[in-house]
């Protein structure tokens, strides 16, 4: 039900499509490129029906509602793009079916696996970001009411040049069909508790679909010893699904090419496995960006979900290491509703950078 493929384009379907952006805000049939030309602006001497209104402005503290729709149907496709001052001072949210809180609560560029401020390439299947900063996200979201997702701009400076475009389909939503959620989190491990919790205290039926995570490194070497584990159902001090490694979890090995005594690998990034950025060398705070999504392995889960990744580098002599890291993530997953209300979301200092 959730995708499109080049094996089935040829198939016919009753949906329809529709798409919402700063030139047609309802997505109405017939009510795109509307707006008025006015003083100015870059299209003032085209006239109506023109390239008017392509982005919008977003005040500091103000919250703009960029789509609000009523009706049943699947979101199969976001594009955005803003300054990146943005990356974690907007804040996205997205609600289903007229829900008081949000479904997905994520720093703007962190949502698209675009973390530390920075911008890169990211060639996946589910999110894909294009230069300079063309941010597309591809899991469906099905809606059986409607949807509300907002922007809200944290930064002390207007945001002049938001732009988006959010395509769905209006349609028929199957009754097996669960909701998608995304959570962003960011701690400091330490020596005495060197995890990272991802999510936790998920209730419901669900699978979990990806991990993105945006690392910190305050320690020299090699940082990536730490291992995921997947607490689901009823587990108590053992979790059910525990990983090898942290760069093994996403799809790399033995320190992603690098050597274990510096913080150098090789980046990559593909489908559903990625390691797409890392800065590293002298008088700079390393960093790295990864993810995994889980298109072909979804963990499924029937009642509840906790996720971890450890922080472990080496000690001398072949112990493994508890690290101080700066560890931010986002968790996604689809769930029955209701969900579990998140955690209070951290105010602007605490998201640093930016």
């Amino acid at each position: 039900m959730f995708g499109n493929s080049l094996g089935n384009l040829h198939l016919m379907s009753n949906a329809r499509t529709r798409s919402i952006c700063a030139e047609n805000p309802t997505g109405e049939p017939g009510k795109g490129a509307m707006a008025d030309p006015m003083g100015a602006g870059a299209g003032s001497k085209l006239g109506k029906g023109w390239k008017i209104r392509p982005c919008i402005q977003v005040k500091p503290g103000e919250t703009a509602v960029l789509a609000d729709y009523s009706g049943s149907g699947i979101i199969r496709h976001i594009w955005m793009t803003a300054d990146d001052r943005m990356s974690r001072a907007g804040v996205l949210r997205f609600y289903w079916d007229g829900e008081t809180k949000p479904s997905v609560e994520v720093p703007f560029a962190d949502f698209f696996a675009m973390g530390h401020g920075k911008r890169y390439d990211v060639n996946s299947l589910p999110v894909v970001v294009n230069p300079n900063g063309g941010m597309n996200c591809y899991w469906p979201m099905p809606f059986r009411k409607g949807f509300k997702i907002t922007f809200t701009n944290d930064y002390f400076e207007e945001v002049r040049g938001f732009f988006f475009q959010i395509t769905f389909d209006e349609t028929e939503v199957e009754a097996d069909a669960a909701y998608f959620h995304a959570q962003w989190r960011r701690s400091m491990t330490t020596r005495k508790y060197p995890e990272h919790v991802l999510v936790d205290g998920i209730k419901g039926k669900g699978q979990y679909v990806g991990t993105y995570m945006a690392w910190m490194q305050y320690s020299d070497c090699w940082w990536g010893e730490g291992e995921v584990k997947f607490y689901m159902d009823g587990d108590g001090e053992y979790p059910t699904i525990c990983g090898t490694g942290t760069e093994d979890y996403f799809g790399g090995a033995w320190n992603f090419g690098g050597d274990y005594k510096t913080t150098f690998g090789r980046n990559y990034s593909t489908p559903f496995l990625g390691f797409p950025y890392s800065e590293t060398g002298e008088g700079k705070v390393p960093k790295h960006s990864m993810y995994r999504w889980h298109v072909m392995d979804p963990i499924r889960f029937e009642s509840d979900l906790k996720v971890t990744m450890q922080a472990l580098g080496w000690w001398p002599g072949g112990k493994y290491q508890p690290l101080t890291e700066d560890i931010a993530s986002v968790a996604y997953w689809y769930q029955t509703e209701p969900h579990t209300e998140f955690p209070v979301f951290p105010e602007l200092d605490e998201r640093w950078p930016r």
